[in-house]
């Protein structure tokens, strides 16, 4: 499988996140082990940047203080939708972006609100991302597999495709 760098891509890879509420985020702990965890997903910019809000004092903290890579999934099931994005994260107190972003459903692990002392920003710089987008048409999909059942494993409808971001 190639490596699209097709502006196209990018934002077809950007367009099947855009209303996924939930990703998992994977970082490495100090055992060299990988380590995931459901983050409440907050925005992506254009550029490839990916928001989500933690407490400045979580254990994934200072885990990519260690290793800054990780690896952000996303699932649509309903669309047969799937992301997996790897980059490089950063935690960022930035009081007008957390403004920006901020939703009152946050009160639950910040319950000092925007003024929580302990309320940061991360942001995953993505480098590249790799998805799978299936028809998501149920009698297409249905089709599919009866033709992929009866032998012809290449009937499946859908694509999966390496994107570039930088």
């Amino acid at each position: 499988m190639s490596l699209s760098r097709d502006p196209k891509d990018k934002n077809h890879v950007l367009s099947m996140i855009k209303h996924i509420q939930f990703a998992m985020l994977t970082t490495t702990d100090k055992e060299n082990n990988l380590h995931s965890r459901p983050m409440a997903y907050k925005q992506v910019e254009k550029d490839g940047e990916l928001w989500f809000f933690t407490r400045a004092d979580s254990h994934k903290v200072g885990e990519i203080k260690k290793n800054n890579h990780v690896n952000v999934t996303f699932s649509d099931p309903s669309k047969q939708n799937y992301v997996s994005m790897c980059g490089k994260a950063e935690l960022i107190r930035d009081k007008q972006k957390a403004k920006e972003l901020w939703s009152d459903y946050l009160k639950a692990w910040f319950p000092g609100g925007l003024d929580d002392p302990e309320l940061a920003l991360l942001r995953i710089d993505v480098e590249g991302a790799e998805y799978w987008d299936s028809a998501s048409n149920l009698m297409t999909r249905a089709v599919g597999y009866v033709k992929a059942a009866l032998g012809d494993a290449n009937i499946l409808e859908g694509e999966n495709r390496k994107v570039n971001f930088p």
